[in-house]
């Protein structure tokens, strides 16, 4: 196993080389110390290390650390840095950076994310701008963003259709207008992550799989054949409705 090296060194090599040496070592066990040891003695010298890091380190538990280290930083730092990675090509750059301001919470980054990022194609990205969207809206914008997500009812899988329906119950009563409209759209996807969205709205504590099988369930029939239904289901049998036993 490669040696890690640490950080505090007197042979000559500057604290910022050997943390780039280390983040980009070949074993994620020493990637992840170094992470955690420039968390634990923050320098804005290791702050192009660390985004640099993050937008190709493959480890999930490693990106986790680089984004920790580098809210260790000052926000002034590393805001305008973490910034630029929002525009780049490379889409883990892009989710890495909105994750880490996630992180950060600084409310003025509110501004910086777009409708593009909301919407972007790669899943991965559009689920971090979710979380991060509703982390940091303000109060009086949360209708809009609300309209916003409502536009990805039906997106994806079933893991991207989890995020987005997190992502609206998070954001509290100003969901349930859009979610109600598209509970009526004609496309049947759309219609049922927004009823199964509705369902663990008013219940968390139902499970997402249920709540998508009742939702298809209540848009196969109709609302008012669903509510019949349940309605015959939940009404006692009669003595004289019982089934005749068939003879053996």
């Amino acid at each position: 196993m490669q040696e890690v090296v640490p950080i505090n060194t007197t042979d000559g090599t500057d604290r910022s080389t050997r943390v780039a040496r280390a983040l980009s070592a070949e074993d994620g066990s020493v990637r992840l110390q170094a992470a955690l040891a420039a968390g634990t003695h923050p320098d804005p010298a290791f702050l192009e290390a660390l985004v640099g890091r993050c937008a190709v380190e493959p480890d999930f538990f490693v990106r986790d650390m680089l984004s920790w280290a580098l809210t260790r930083l000052p926000p002034e730092v590393t805001l305008p840095r973490v910034r630029r990675e929002l525009g780049a090509e490379r889409a883990q750059a892009r989710s890495q950076a909105l994750h880490t301001l996630s992180k950060i919470g600084d409310r003025s980054a509110w501004a910086w994310i777009t409708r593009g990022m909301l919407r972007d194609a790669d899943d991965e990205v559009a689920r971090t701008a979710w979380r991060v969207a509703v982390v940091l809206v303000p109060e009086e914008e949360k209708e809009d963003l609300a309209g916003e997500l409502a536009g990805q009812l039906g997106r994806g899988d079933r893991e991207v259709r989890l995020s987005l329906s997190r992502a609206l119950i998070d954001l509290g009563d100003v969901t349930e207008p859009v979610l109600a409209k598209a509970s009526a759209s004609p496309d049947p996807e759309v219609a049922a992550h927004a009823r199964a969205t509705e369902l663990l709205r008013r219940d968390p504590e139902a499970g997402f799989d249920a709540a998508v099988e009742e939702a298809k369930r209540i848009v196969a029939l109709g609302p008012a054949h669903a509510a019949a239904s349940d309605e015959e289901t939940a009404r006692p049998v009669e003595p004289d409705e019982t089934p005749e036993t068939a003879e053996c």
